[in-house]
């Protein structure tokens, strides 16, 4: 469900923005079925994919056989990476930090993979800047995290990559067109690995 959810032609131009800086051994925290695979730029030589599910693997199936993009499963949870401190060039989130239970810990963890100069490219849904939007994410969390993976409404993404360690070189904000107000207030940028 969630595979043909986050496959429209809005999320589809969106990913391609996202991905187009990423460049090097890149790390990407929620595979998934591998939408992002087909954004990922030439200038990527390797991924390093995390991911809990192991059927999203199974569905990115053909996504992986066209892709020229080394792709290697390193993880299960973006809050502990089993990579090397400083060991990558890039990082990509999209529509992931919402559903990891201490975002700010993967955060962080993506900040020691970083290398000096390192940049996170991202795009996430969460907290809305207007009271009644807010107020019906805070009610409709228990059932959104039943319902979507974990998913939480209200997350506070630019406070979560500030304690995280990254700071924001670019950000825009806005609704995401077609979604409900509560689903679709949306956080796309880059951030920069703090020294």
């Amino acid at each position: 469900m969630i595979n043909r959810m986050m496959d429209t032609k809005q999320t589809r131009e969106i990913r391609t923005r996202v991905c187009a800086g990423l460049t090097g051994e890149v790390l990407e925290i929620g595979f998934g079925t591998g939408l992002n695979l087909p954004h990922i730029p030439a200038a990527v030589t390797k991924l390093w994919a995390v991911d809990p599910m192991q059927n999203g693997r199974v569905l990115a199936g053909e996504r992986l056989s066209a892709s020229s993009i080394d792709v290697d499963f390193i993880g299960l949870d973006g809050q502990a990476i089993p990579l090397e401190d400083e060991s990558v060039d890039s990082a990509l989130s999209t529509w992931t930090l919402c559903s990891i239970p201490d975002p700010v810990a993967a955060v962080r963890e993506i900040r020691r993979v970083l290398r000096p100069g390192g940049r996170l490219s991202f795009v996430e849904h969460g907290q809305s800047p207007d009271p009644r939007v807010l107020a019906w994410q805070r009610r409709l969390n228990p059932i959104q995290r039943r319902v979507a993976c974990g998913c939480t409404l209200d997350s506070d993404i630019p406070t979560i990559l500030g304690t995280g360690g990254m700071s924001i070189e670019a950000i825009e904000t806005y609704y995401s067109k077609g979604e409900p107000k509560t689903q679709g207030w949306t956080f796309e940028g880059t951030a920069l690995r703090a020294a």
